[in-house]
């Protein structure tokens, strides 16, 4: 019939080779995807420690109390500094079979992130906490691949949660992309990801503190912690 090709023993056999040959592709693709996907995964190795964002004259309740979740903290006086539109995210979010978001004290893997530049302008007046990567050894503890307030995040034990996180990206210095706003705004949100302790992580888990600069460490020793404190202006904005 004109315009039809008629299928002959010899087509069907290059059809059949195609196949072959695009399922050869496939396979190595995939082998390579999965390679690469595990080189790049994190695991226990990579996390020396983590990371509580607060003010510097929350310290001495923290060293008494913990670093409490919202739904405790919330109880006491203290300085924040939450933004007010991501906790009314935060506030009414589930983790999958586990609590209420807010039942959670958080943690960040690496605090040169976008929470972090946000609060730039109070540079002399909080500090970073350094919080011993044992914390990720206690039960109930989760991790989010991404900021715990995402509509996209998702949350895993400890071992799963690691291995979907990639190393590159997350420690990344910065996390702007010209030219491709959503991906700009996937990684910022990556760089936040989160390990959540359920209630409240006990003192005895921080290490020290870092702060940015002369005035935040002069603050800082004041409290007379007893913690030791370094400047860290790299990390901060």
């Amino acid at each position: 019939m004109p315009g039809r090709e008629i299928l002959t023993a010899e087509n069907a056999e290059i059809a059949v080779e195609i196949g072959r040959g695009l399922g050869r592709i496939y396979a190595q693709e995939r082998t390579w995807y999965v390679r690469n996907k595990r080189e790049k995964a994190m695991n226990c190795s990579d996390v020396t420690e983590l990371y509580y964002i607060t003010q510097i004259t929350n310290v001495p309740s923290i060293l008494k109390q913990g670093i409490l979740s919202n739904k405790l903290s919330s109880k006491l006086p203290h300085d924040s500094i939450a933004m007010p539109e991501m906790q009314d995210k935060r506030e009414n979010k589930r983790i999958p079979g586990a609590g209420m978001l807010h039942d959670y004290a958080n943690l960040y893997f690496d605090a040169h992130n976008p929470m972090l530049s946000k609060r730039r302008d109070r540079n002399n007046e909080i500090c970073i906490l350094r919080i011993g990567a044992t914390i990720l050894e206690l039960p109930a503890v989760i991790v989010s691949d991404q900021n715990a307030a995402s509509s996209y995040v998702r949350f895993y034990p400890v071992n799963e949660g690691l291995t979907a996180i990639n190393r590159e990206r997350l420690f990344a210095r910065y996390w702007t992309h010209p030219g491709n706003q959503y991906e700009e705004w996937s990684h910022k949100s990556y760089k936040c990801a989160e390990v959540l302790v359920p209630n409240q992580i006990d003192p005895g888990y921080i290490l020290g503190a870092i702060v940015a600069n002369q005035i935040a460490l002069e603050s800082f020793q004041k409290l007379e912690s007893k913690l030791p404190v370094e400047i860290k202006n790299g990390i901060f904005f």
